[in-house]
């Protein structure tokens, strides 16, 4: 049976904080411990804010452009230009929503500029991590060195889905695992061949880490237990289809 643990009473995330450290001790402190195979799912804003990607909107100028984007979709446009200065390429704008490829190649709405649980005041917006793979890395190579457990760890973020209502976890940084389980070449229960079955598996830990996480509950971190993760390694990026074969772009 797969256990989805909180970890709870995590401290508000300053800059140059630890997380890994953080982590292990708060886990420590509720009279657990690491267990082998146990996967780490952390949110993405305590992540950004450890490593300082956070912007003050009072001190950016916007641009023109930024100005004019503002106009149509109701945002600041200190807010807009912060978006385009983490954007590669603008998808989608209409109706408000500013659909975007980020320098890292994800897409989602506002390159992952956001407000909400950043801070008391609404002046401050986070950025996502520079390189969120390498965060996990950081992470996970922290609590193998205080715990001595190869834990895998996955980074998440809240990302809308163009074909549903609603938003779900995705992962953006993974470390430890392989963030795909492929299953092509393997034969289901009546013997077929299977041909194109990838399963996101880093994307369903992100999903089931969020039920324990909630938005306000102060929950930034889960440890899930008892799940055999593909073993290996890869990258978040793994997870994004090329343009090419992207039918939504």
């Amino acid at each position: 049976m797969i256990t989805i643990l909180p970890i709870r009473e995590i401290p508000d995330i300053q800059k140059g904080d630890d997380l890994g450290k953080l982590i292990v001790e708060k886990l420590g402190a509720q009279g657990d411990e690491f267990h082998k195979g146990d996967i780490v799912v952390v949110s993405q804003k305590v992540v950004s804010k450890a490593e300082g990607r956070t912007l003050s909107l009072s001190k950016i100028t916007p641009s023109r452009f930024a100005t004019e984007i503002s106009k149509e979709t109701g945002k600041d446009p200190r807010h807009v230009e912060a978006i385009l200065r983490e954007t590669k390429k603008i998808i989608r704008m209409r109706a408000g929503h500013l659909i975007t490829e980020t320098r890292h190649g994800f897409i989602c709405a506002n390159a992952g500029v956001d407000q909400s649980n950043t801070s008391k005041t609404r002046d401050v917006v986070t950025l996502l991590p520079k390189d969120s793979d390498a965060s996990a890395d950081r992470i996970r190579k922290t609590i193998h060195h205080l715990t001595g457990k190869a834990v895998p760890v996955v980074i998440t973020d809240t990302f809308g889905r163009a074909w549903r209502v609603g938003q779900v976890n995705f992962a953006i940084g993974v470390s430890g695992m392989k963030p795909i389980h492929d299953y092509r070449g393997t034969r289901d229960m009546y013997r077929r061949t299977l041909q194109v079955t990838e399963i996101a598996v880093a994307d369903e830990l992100s999903c089931a880490a969020e039920l324990a996480m909630n938005k306000a509950d102060k929950v930034p971190a889960v440890v899930i237990r008892d799940y055999k993760a593909p073993r290996g390694y890869g990258h978040a990026t793994d997870l994004i289809r090329p343009e090419e074969s992207d039918l939504f772009r």
